[in-house]
C-alpha cells in the first residue's frame, strides 16, 4: 500500500511546485501593465525622489485616461514604486524586486550612483530603463541596450557651467568641491577640465561625502586660496549648509553648482546665504517648456505643491514608453525595446529623440541664479553632443 501511494504523493508534490512557480507575477494580466519607478523616497533627497514619483504617477494617470489600446485590447498602466534611498546597494535590491514583480519598464533611478549598478539588473532581464534625472555619462556608456535618459549628461552640463563662469561671470580663480558620488565627481571633473582649458586657475580641489554637513575645514582651506567662485558637485542637502557656512566664515565667493542644488529646498535651507548662487540644470526653464505651463498647473492642482526638479521628465518618460508600445503593438519588453530607440515625440519638456547610446539628443541646459529668494533663469544653451567614452 505504501509503495503504491509513494508515486501519487510524488506527483502531487510536483504539481504543487509547478503551481507555486506559475504564481510569479506576469507583466500583463487582464490588460494591466506594470511600470516600475525607483528613486530616493525617504532621507535627505526625498524631496527630489517624491517629485519624480508624482510626475510619473501623473503620466500614468494621463496615459490611462487617454484610452491606451495595444494589440486591439485596452491597456491600463499600474505604477510600482520603490525607495532606493539614494544608496547603490539598495538600488540593486529594489531593481531585482521590480523585475521579479513583472514590470515591463522602469522610470528611474535618480542618482547616478543608483542608476549605474541597477542598470545591470534591468539589462540582464531585458527591461528598458528610462531615467528622468541620471546625468553621469557612464550610465549610457556600459554597452546596455536598455538604458535611456531624458536629460543632458554631465559631459555636457559641466562644460556648459564652466563656459558660463568664464564668459559671463569672468571667473579667473575657482575652487572645486565634490561629494565623492558618481554624480558629484563626474560633474565637478567635467567643470574643472573645461574651466582649466579656458584659462581658469583651479585654486583648490576638495572632496566631501553625500552624508557630511560640516564643511568648516574644507572651506577654511579654500578661503585661504582667495577664490572668486566655489563650484560644488553634489546635492542640495550638502549644498545648502555649505552656502551658510561659507557666509559664516566670511568666504565671499558665490557658490556654483549643478542640477543637484537647483531646487526650492536649497533656498529654503540656505536662506539669505543662498542669494547669488548659480546652478545649471538639464532642460528648459519649466515655464518655457512646450507643455510646461499646463504641466505646472496640473501638477499643482493634483498635489498642492510646486514642481521641485525632474517631475516633467518623469511624466514624459511614461509617454515615451507608451509610444514605443503603440508602435510595436505590444507590451512585451522584447518587442517594444527596439522601438524605444526610434523615439521621436514632442513631450512636455520638448522634442525627445535618443542617440545610439540612449542619450537625449540636443538636450538643453539652463543656468539659474538665486535672486530675491527665487531661482531665476539666466541663460539657456544647447550644447554639442558629448563624445561617448568606452
Amino acid at each position: 500500500m505504501r509503495a503504491t501511494l509513494r508515486p501519487i504523493f510524488f506527483s502531487l508534490a510536483c504539481l504543487l511546485l509547478l503551481s507555486a512557480c506559475s504564481k510569479r507575477p506576469e507583466s500583463s494580466v487582464d490588460g494591466v501593465v506594470r511600470i516600475g519607478m525607483a528613486a530616493p523616497l525617504t532621507g535627505p533627497q526625498s524631496d527630489i525622489g517624491l517629485d519624480i514619483q508624482r510626475g510619473i504617477q501623473l503620466g500614468v494617470d494621463d496615459v490611462n485616461a487617454s484610452g491606451l489600446v495595444i494589440g486591439g485590447k485596452p491597456v491600463k498602466f499600474e505604477l510600482l514604486s520603490e525607495d532606493d534611498e539614494a544608496n547603490s546597494t539598495k538600488a540593486t535590491t529594489v531593481a531585482q524586486k521590480l523585475v521579479d514583480s513583472g514590470v515591463v519598464a522602469v522610470v528611474g533611478h535618480f542618482n547616478s550612483g543608483s542608476s549605474i549598478p541597477a542598470s545591470r539588473i534591468y539589462a540582464d532581464a531585458g527591461i528598458p530603463q528610462v531615467s528622468p534625472g541620471t546625468t553621469a555619462p557612464r550610465y549610457t556608456q556600459q554597452g546596455y541596450a536598455t538604458t535611456f535618459r531624458l536629460v543632458a549628461n554631465d559631459d555636457q552640463q559641466g562644460p556648459a557651467m564652466a563656459a558660463f563662469a568664464v564668459n559671463t561671470l569672468k571667473a579667473k580663480r575657482v575652487a572645486v568641491i565634490d561629494d565623492s558620488t558618481a554624480y558629484g565627481q563626474g560633474l565637478a571633473a567635467a567643470f574643472a577640465a573645461r574651466a582649466k582649458a579656458a584659462g581658469v586657475e583651479i585654486v583648490a580641489q576638495e572632496h566631501t561625502t553625500d552624508k557630511d554637513t560640516d564643511f568648516t575645514a574644507i572651506l577654511t582651506n579654500i578661503k585661504s586660496k582667495n577664490p572668486q567662485y566655489v563650484f560644488f558637485g553634489g546635492i542640495y542637502s550638502q549644498g545648502a549648509p555649505m552656502a551658510k557656512q561659507m557666509k559664516a566664515l566670511g568666504l565671499d565667493a558665490p557658490l556654483l553648482g549643478g542640477d543637484g542644488i537647483q531646487t526650492p529646498k536649497f533656498i529654503e535651507v540656505a536662506g539669505s546665504a543662498g542669494e547669488g548662487t548659480y546652478a545649471s540644470i538639464p532642460g528648459l526653464p519649466k515655464d518655457r517648456m512646450p507643455g510646461g505651463r499646463a504641466f505646472l498647473e496640473k501638477f499643482q492642482a493634483r498635489f498642492h505643491r510646486p514642481v521641485e526638479l525632474f517631475a516633467p521628465m518623469g511624466y514624459d518618460a511614461v509617454f515615451v514608453i507608451a509610444d514605443a508600445m503603440k508602435r510595436a503593438n505590444s507590451t512585451q519588453p522584447a518587442r517594444f525595446l527596439p522601438e524605444l530607440k526610434k523615439t521621436r515625440i514632442q513631450g512636455v519638456t520638448g522634442p525627445i529623440e535618443f542617440d545610439e547610446h540612449g542619450d537625449l539628443k540636443n538636450g538643453p541646459i539652463t543656468i539659474n541664479v538665486v535672486k530675491d529668494g527665487k531661482w531665476v533663469a539666466e541663460e539657456t544653451v544647447i550644447p554639442p553632443a558629448a563624445t561617448a567614452q568606452p
